[in-house]
This record gives C-alpha cells, sequence and structure tokens, in this order.
C-alpha cells in the first residue's frame, strides 16, 4: 500500500530534480590529515624556518595537496617551476611535485641539490614512454624532430630534440624548423596541437595521463546542464570531447588568465586535477569552481600528487633526502632540449 499523500508511481518515476554539483570541500583523506588546526600552522612555520636555514626554496606544482602549497615559496604549473628552478639563487630546491619535475630541476642545475620529499611520487604519463621505446618509434618515423613534452624522464629527453610543457606546446612545434615532427608521450596535446599547426606532419605517441583521460564529455555535459552560464576551462591533456566543450584551454597556470578573460562569469567549470580549484579559489575567492566530473573531483585525482605532507617536507629539509642525480652523461643532452624548451615562450 502506497504512504499516505503519495504522489502516484507513475508521476514519481518521471520526477526529475536539478541538484547544483558538490563544491570542493578540499578535504584530504585522513591518513594525511592532522586534526588539529594549530599543529598544522606550527608545521608550516618549522617547514619555513628550516628552509630559511639551509637556504632552500620550496616549489610545489598546483596539483599538490593544500597545505604543502600553503607552504611553497613558488607555485606553478611544468614551465613556471621549471623557469624557477632554473633562476633560483638558493643552495637547494625542495620539489613538491614528481620526480620527473625534480629530476628536471636538477638537470638545469646541476650544482644545486634538489630533493624530492618522496620518492614514490612518480607519474604515470612519463611512465609510459621509455627509452627503449622512444627508440623505437623514432626508428618507425625516420627524419622526424622529437618534440617530447616534460613529463617524461632524463633518458627520454635526451634522446629528445626539444621538450615543450602544456603551457608553451604548440609554440614549440611550430616554431621548430622541421615539418615533420615526432611528439611524445601523450596522445591528448598531441593530437590537440597537431590540430593547431595543421601545416605539420605530427604524429602522435600513444601515451596519457589517467587522470585527464577518465574524464567524459558526458560527465561535463551534465554539470554543463546544472551550470548553463558557467565558462568550461580545460587542460590540453584532456580528451578530444571533452577540449571541444571548452571555451578555454590551457595550462593549469594560464587558466588564472583563462579566468580574467572572462569577466563577466561567475561560474568556471574546470577540467583538471582537483587541487588546481584550491589555487584558483584562493585568487579569484568571489567566484565559483566546480569540477567538471561532477563530483569533488573523486575521478580527477592524481595520487601520484598527492603523496608529499608536510612531515615529509620538514623531513626532506631535515636530512636532506631524497637528493636527485642524474648522470651527466643523461642531463648533457637532457638539458638541451629543456634549454630549447625555456627559450620558447608561453602559448599565450
Amino acid at each position: 500500500m502506497s504512504p499516505p499523500n503519495a504522489a502516484p508511481a507513475s508521476s514519481r518515476e518521471h520526477e526529475s530534480v536539478a541538484l547544483a554539483p558538490p563544491q570542493p570541500s578540499f578535504e584530504v583523506l585522513p591518513a594525511w590529515q592532522d586534526e588539529d588546526p594549530e599543529r598544522i600552522r606550527d608545521l608550516q612555520d618549522e617547514i619555513r624556518d628550516l628552509a630559511r636555514q639551509k637556504c632552500a626554496i620550496i616549489l610545489a606544482h598546483n596539483y599538490q595537496l593544500p597545505r604543502v602549497q600553503e607552504v611553497a615559496d613558488s607555485l606553478g604549473d611544468s614551465l613556471a617551476l621549471s623557469m624557477t628552478a632554473r633562476d633560483a639563487s638558493a643552495e637547494r630546491i625542495v620539489f613538491c611535485g614528481v620526480h620527473f619535475m625534480a629530476e628536471s630541476a636538477k638537470i638545469v642545475n646541476p650544482a644545486k641539490k634538489v630533493l624530492l620529499p618522496n620518492l614514490a611520487a612518480g607519474c604515470a604519463l612519463a611512465d609510459s614512454i621509455s627509452a627503449e621505446s622512444l627508440e623505437d618509434w623514432k626508428d618507425r618515423y625516420p627524419g622526424y624532430t622529437v618534440v617530447t613534452y616534460i613529463n617524461s624522464s632524463a633518458e627520454v629527453k635526451a634522446l629528445s630534440d626539444i621538450c615543450c610543457t602544456s603551457a608553451n606546446a604548440v609554440s614549440v612545434v611550430r616554431n621548430v624548423p622541421s615539418r615533420r615532427i615526432l611528439f611524445t608521450p601523450d596522445k591528448n596535446l598531441g593530437n590537440w596541437v597537431k590540430k593547431q599547426v595543421p601545416e605539420k606532419d605530427i604524429a602522435v605517441y600513444d601515451g596519457c595521463c589517467p587522470t585527464h583521460d577518465v574524464l567524459r564529455s558526458a560527465s561535463v555535459e551534465k554539470v554543463k546542464r546544472l551550470l548553463p552560464d558557467a565558462v568550461i576551462i580545460a587542460h590540453p591533456e584532456c580528451r578530444e570531447d571533452v577540449l571541444e566543450m571548452a571555451q578555454e584551454i590551457c595550462s593549469t597556470s594560464g587558466m588564472f588568465d583563462a579566468v580574467k578573460r572572462h569577466p563577466e562569469a561567475r561560474t568556471f567549470i574546470v577540467a583538471t586535477e582537483w587541487a588546481q580549484v584550491y589555487r584558483l579559489q584562493q585568487v579569484y575567492p568571489e567566484k565559483e569552481f566546480v569540477m567538471a566530473d561532477g563530483c569533488i573531483g573523486c575521478r580527477l585525482h592524481c595520487p601520484y600528487m598527492k603523496m608529499i605532507d608536510l612531515p615529509q617536507v620538514k623531513r626532506s629539509l631535515e636530512e636532506d633526502v631524497f637528493e636527485i642525480r642524474v648522470p651527466e652523461a643523461i642531463a648533457r643532452g637532457a638539458r638541451r632540449a629543456l634549454e630549447r624548451m625555456l627559450e620558447v615562450p608561453r602559448d599565450r
């Protein structure tokens, strides 16, 4: 029997309630979380004091845990942090990111001590290409100029002609003298670049970032239906169907300028790793930022970028762990590719 005043089953079946997507709370898993805010602040102060004592600079990627971001001297995307690392006057660089980033910082700063607080902080995209697999692709495409995304190992960079980041990939490919390009390893970024530079013959490797590649346009469309006036900003590591929906396609640092280009917009749908939304909200507290996957970023979560916490940063400064070293025979070729990249400006 139906409860009193219940609507008929047939009408209930067709009811639809439009619920706004949940907003990110930026809570982290209990294993990463200290419940005492005062203890967190004390730990951050201890880290800042240690950095001054050790003549160290702390660099953090936009995808790092919010509490790690708060203690950093410089925040940014791969290109911004590479340039900061190159120009740093500090004796030590504590890199709160993933392994290839710390490795790149060491390559362009061979005389400085570069520390990665957790050696487990790798990168699935970087792991999708090895020196052996790049050699195989070079054999398949003889005479092609190799443009390698910075999300790669030192060995892969050393076999490349020039590196790029998501912030300058189009400019790098456009400025390479060769008409034939082998773009590695991210297929989504490579295919997007290919559309921007149709005059060149670009062969694209088949790697991807699983954090970005998991997002589908159907999820973004669901959020957009609930927020029809929102501006969609997407990272170029996203799939083509997602990029086709975006008004802005840019690196994480480029997203801050993208918001400026839409002063009339109050709400932005962000298609990248969830910690970027934390950064955006710090810079634009009057705006609303919603994850493109329709939840609090549960799908758009990079586990590698969340492997560094405050106690590890403190230990890194106290004990000089873990020092990143790159054999000079490899660093020489990788340095050439990175330095060529740093000479190319951002796409916009």
